[in-house]
């Protein structure tokens, strides 16, 4: 809607994970390094952990398009409620159409038995396999800890048949911490943090960029008060900038100013920006 305005190419703060807009801080790179290093190397399980919207799926979603096509990938962006369901919606993600349809064929020996099928079928053409488990701090039943732990168990003589890779809050770190077989088989860990200030003003003007526009539009004091009102979580900063926009192209602004960004909070009923 304002995009020609701006004079931008895309929406430069969608809330989406698409990965040309990543942007190359030393954590957000060190995360993705040790994720694909966890997977080419065939370490077996890794773990990334980080507040609420600070980037955890961007990540994951980054690895997932920066990896060759000789990956095969199961990415669950919720877990399900119990173990039977977790196996099932792998099964059917790696490989649909051999989805078990029969009452006994649904009972867990029998998922079981599937995917190490489906896992024996890539290892046979050549494809190394990715499971992701998004949002894996939601998880409550140890069972289905016990099912990620056991799904481990599938390997070669020389490798790993799978790498499992979960992804969470901070809490998730707490959960495995007290499942010591299942902690002791995670290989890599990688935690992110909110951003930093200048962090924030470089993720701002990144973006604008890749969506087409080199020309500052956010004025330098406004950077600030942004950092201030999200604390740093990208997911926040996307919001406020888009309201910020918005706003700026329905009072015709050459820039935001801190006037347009104090009227985008009113405006849209932000609670992040103080008035």
């Amino acid at each position: 809607m304002y995009e020609s305005y701006w004079k931008l190419n895309e929406k430069p703060f969608k809330n989406t994970p698409n990965p040309k807009f990543l942007c190359s801080f030393s954590q957000h790179s060190d995360a993705l390094m040790k994720l694909t290093y966890a997977v080419r190397e065939n370490m077996g399980a890794a773990m990334m952990t980080g507040v609420f919207g600070c980037g955890k799926t961007f990540i994951a979603r980054t690895l997932i398009h920066s990896l060759s096509s000789r990956y095969a990938f199961a990415y669950l962006s919720y877990p399900p409620a119990n173990g039977a369901e977790f196996l099932r919606a792998i099964v059917r993600t790696l490989k649909y159409s051999e989805l078990p349809v029969k009452k006994t064929e649904l009972m867990e020996d029998a998922l079981l038995e599937s995917l190490q099928n489906s896992l024996t079928d890539n290892n046979r053409e050549g494809k190394e396999t990715v499971i992701i488990i998004d949002e894996a701090h939601a998880i409550d039943d140890e069972r289905i800890f016990e099912k990620i732990r056991l799904l481990l168990n599938f390997q070669t003589e020389d490798k790993f048949m799978m790498t499992l890779i979960l992804v969470g809050q901070p809490e998730l770190s707490a959960k495995v911490a007290n499942l010591r077989q299942l902690e002791q088989r995670i290989a890599v860990k990688c935690h992110l943090e909110p951003l930093t200030g200048d962090e924030t003003r470089e993720y701002i003007v990144q973006r604008l960029k890749v969506a087409g526009r080199e020309d500052p539009i956010f004025e330098e004091n406004v950077f600030e008060l942004i950092h201030k009102a999200t604390g740093g979580i990208p997911r926040r900063v996307n919001h406020i900038c888009d309201a910020c926009l918005m706003t700026g192209f329905a009072r015709k602004k050459d820039s935001i100013d801190v006037e347009t960004f104090q009227e985008s909070g009113k405006i849209f009923g932000s609670t992040i920006v103080p008035s």
